[in-house]
């Protein structure tokens, strides 16, 4: 390859795609070559796309200043997740919101996949969604026995409760593969301790399996994390990698299961559920009893939120969002942010170490594997469904032109 075509390949492999049409089309597009004849650009392409395909693997990303390889959805196409995958069999255990997402769309990925779940709604769910029950559709142990990749997506505490049912089942040469590293990580309370020869991996996409297959649907894609516990076979980030682009991320950064289910106990408690949850409560409560009106204390605290303003966080960040925001705004937003930090700051840290040190998990595990924990979870859920700031949201999401 002349110093040219080389040059142009390094500005294409800078987009996040495959050399697919697009990518070929701005490929085509490049100033380097377009005094190029038509039949040596064409060449060059397929040449090009070619060495893509065989010999891209990762990249190298500047995060703030700290280097971090991610591994995208381009180094993985379906050709190759199929020929990566042809003597597997996949068995995800568990159809509910992750085991459904990651599920479906291994099998739009045309992977051969199973479901192992107990029969009930998750079973009939399945049946639903074209599951075939003696065929792709199992009970948790034929699943495991069929398996050579035992996709475990149960619950956390199923998990733990199963362990000693699944364990027979993960023989030498089979891969355990998990969504949260805290069965492994908390093995002293779960009990979950893998077989020393098998791989064990990780791949946990970083948002609901409802959104998981939305954005695999979309053409999208969502992002996640990797890791590898056990490396017997020596290709177990390789097929974590590979894994992790069939379940449906868009890309994939590095981590290990201690760093996976720490930061996503503690996110999960904090700004992504449970602070947000505890803030818009206060901030409405407060302007309720200073005489706001039900529709003016939810548009100001959470409407205008995830409706106007979050949406452009998520696409350009906070440093754009201050920039962009009235003078009188900003003013506001620059005065108080400190304070708030300082304020939550050191509850921040207290759930850190409540992560860290078991207290989470071991709360989880004893409240969620009680007898009676569907009762207690839907009294809990039902006290922030009937609060009055979110039955004003239902009737304030009504009336959004998109859904008249």
């Amino acid at each position: 390859m002349n110093l040219l075509a080389r040059t142009a390949f390094r500005q294409v492999t800078r987009v996040a795609t495959p050399l697919s049409t697009r990518s070929l089309s701005l490929f085509a597009r490049s100033p380097i070559l377009t005094h190029l004849p038509r039949a040596a650009l064409s060449k060059t392409a397929v040449t090009l796309n070619n060495n893509w395909l065989q010999t891209r693997g990762m990249k190298t990303i500047d995060f703030g200043g700290t280097k971090e390889v991610v591994y995208e959805r381009s180094d993985y196409p379906p050709a190759k997740l199929q020929e990566t995958f042809k003597n597997d069999t996949l068995s995800v255990l568990g159809y509910g919101p992750q085991g459904r997402g990651q599920a479906l769309n291994l099998r739009d990925n045309n992977l051969n996949v199973i479901i192992g779940t107990r029969k009930g709604a998750s079973w009939d769910k399945a049946v639903s969604e074209g599951w075939i029950p003696g065929k792709t559709l199992f009970e948790i142990n034929e699943a495991c026995e069929k398996g050579t990749i035992i996709m475990n997506l149960l619950s956390d505490a199923a998990q733990s409760k199963l362990w000693n049912q699944i364990k027979p089942y993960l023989t030498k040469g089979k891969t355990l593969y998990f969504s949260h590293g805290f069965s492994v990580i908390y093995a002293d309370d779960t009990g979950v301790i893998p077989p020393k020869d098998i791989d064990v991996i990780l791949v946990a996409p970083k948002g609901s399996g409802t959104t998981v297959r939305n954005l695999f649907l979309e053409g999208r894609g969502i992002n996640g994390s990797v890791a590898v516990y056990q490396d017997v076979s020596g290709k177990a980030k390789e097929r974590a990698i590979a894994l992790g682009v069939g379940v449906g991320t868009g890309y994939l950064y590095e981590t290990t299961f201690k760093q996976e289910v720490y930061s996503d106990l503690y996110g999960e408690r904090g700004v992504l559920m449970g602070a947000i949850q505890g803030l818009f409560l206060a901030q409405y409560e407060v302007l309720r009893a200073h005489g706001h009106s039900p529709s003016e204390a939810f548009n100001e605290t959470v409407e205008e939120a995830t409706q106007s303003l979050y949406p452009l966080i998520g696409a350009n960040g906070m440093d754009w969002m201050y920039a962009n925001c009235s003078t009188t705004a900003q003013r506001g937003a620059l005065d108080w942010f400190r304070r708030f930090q300082k304020l939550n700051q050191p509850l921040f840290e207290e759930l850190y170490q409540s992560v860290a040190d078991g207290t989470e998990t071991r709360r989880s595990l004893e409240k969620n594997s009680a007898p009676n924990y569907r009762a207690e979870l839907e009294v809990e859920l039902a006290e922030i469904a009937d609060h009055e700031m979110w039955r004003t949201g239902k009737a304030v999401r009504k009336l959004r032109p998109e859904n008249q």
